[in-house]
Parts: C-alpha cells; sequence; structure tokens
C-alpha cells in the first residue's frame, strides 16, 4: 500500500491512525506524489500495489506524473460547505468535479464507487462522470 499525500507523507500522527486499519502483513509507504511519480516505476512488474490518494487532485498529479492507472475506486470523499453529495460517502467539489473530468477525459481513466472490495455490501454504484 502507498499512501501518496504530500501532507500525510510528513505527519506521523496520520501515518500511525492508518496503518491501525491495514493489516501488519501489508507494507505500507507514505509518499509525496511527486516521490510516488519518482519511484512507482521501479517496482517489480509482480507486486501488486494500492495506492491511495486523499483527492482527485492528487490522483491528477500521479497520473499526468506517469503513474501507470486504469481505473480508480471512489470509496471516500468527505463532505464540506461547498461539496455536492453524490452518494453517503462521496461529496463532490468544484476541484473534485474538475480533476475527475480531466482524468476520464483526457486520460481515459475509469472509476467505480465500491464501499468494499467486492463492492457487496448493498452500497448503490453510481456512474461518477454524471456529476461532472
Amino acid at each position: 500500500v502507498i499512501v501518496a499525500n504530500d501532507e500525510a507523507s510528513e505527519d506521523k500522527i496520520q501515518q500511525t491512525l492508518m496503518k491501525t486499519v491495514v493489516s501488519k502483513s501489508i507494507a505500507m509507504r507514505f509518499f509525496s506524489v511527486q516521490k510516488t511519480c519518482d519511484v512507482i516505476h521501479k517496482a517489480s512488474p509482480q507486486q501488486k500495489i494500492f495506492i491511495i490518494c486523499k483527492t482527485p487532485a492528487d490522483a491528477l498529479k500521479l497520473i499526468a506524473g506517469g503513474v501507470p492507472v486504469k481505473e480508480i475506486n471512489i470509496g471516500n470523499i468527505h463532505n464540506c460547505e461547498g461539496k455536492q453529495q453524490v452518494t453517503r460517502s462521496i461529496f463532490l467539489g468544484k476541484e473534485d468535479k474538475a480533476a475527475l473530468k480531466e482524468l476520464s477525459v483526457k486520460h481515459g481513466i475509469k472509476f467505480n464507487t465500491k464501499t468494499t472490495p467486492r463492492g457487496d455490501d448493498g452500497a448503490l454504484q453510481v456512474d461518477i462522470t454524471k456529476f461532472l
């Protein structure tokens, strides 16, 4: 697991909290967005890497920086003032929508809104592109 976020890469408290929810058998790294772009190509093709981003803007920076991604799971974007509710756990603001639109249109990225790996928790799947 790579957490690709500039703030999380420097914040030991965030790192400790995130590590508590991941099995100790899974390696977890905290890199800035740029460092992720710089090192991702050094990984073995056999490695399975799960990248976590805080915002769609971070995901856009990764893809623009050459990180190979075909699909993005949008599982949780928190609510704050000015954001539109899309699902019970996804709220999109103007910056989120702009980044997601660019990911879709310019980079051909597909999105899913599964809240569990198998998507079997009964949560409604939505087409995020309809909200952009």
